[in-house]
């Protein structure tokens, strides 16, 4: 069992220039539209994100992500309860993971598409002046999107990103991105 294991290791190795790929981490930032139970509001999203590409010939290429992001879209309504109360729902975290694949226009710039998971919080917090609470729900859903990515330099990149994320019980997003990151 040890040789099976070794040798596999020692494969591994040998065929590891064949995958040999670009690490790739940004910061981005732009337009979030949160929708809740029919009510939808819009903020501003930020996060960050970490991939790995590997190349399929000459133009195509695979890779996967991860991101975390955070969000200040916000929606509060008064006088919901009693007069003088205050209801507030808002978007918090959210974390993915997704596969991208996609094209090289060049050497510098890339198109790509994305689809994976997502898992997304919610907030609501009610205070009437003599009650207040709050409770939080995570919702897991498909994020789907679509990006260019468009080479600064040697290791440098600016990217345009849409994504579209649907979570459960009625609950999604449409975010619109624009970041700056390294790749090596």
């Amino acid at each position: 069992m040890r040789f099976t294991y070794l040798s596999a290791l020692a494969a591994l190795t040998i065929a590891a220039p064949a995958f040999a790929g670009t690490f790739h981490a940004d910061v981005h930032g732009g337009w979030d539209h949160v929708s809740v139970s029919g009510y939808s509001k819009s903020g501003v999203a930020y996060g960050i994100a970490a991939g790995y590409d590997v190349d399929l010939g000459s133009k195509a290429f695979v890779g996967i992500e991860g991101s975390a992001d955070d969000s200040s879209t916000k929606a509060c309504a008064s006088d919901v309860l009693v007069f003088g109360d205050r209801a507030c729902v808002k978007a918090g975290r959210d974390l993915s993971v997704v596969g991208r694949i996609g094209y090289k226009l060049s050497d510098m710039h890339k198109i790509y598409a994305l689809a994976g998971y997502a898992n997304g919080r919610v907030k609501a917090t009610y205070d009437d002046g003599t009650t207040s609470g709050s409770i939080a729900s995570n919702g897991d859903g498909l994020r789907l999107g679509a990006g260019l990515q468009l080479g600064l330099g040697s290791h440098l990149y600016g990217k345009l990103e849409y994504r579209y994320t649907n979570y459960q019980s009625d609950f999604s997003r449409h975010q619109v991105l624009a970041g700056f990151g390294v790749a090596f």
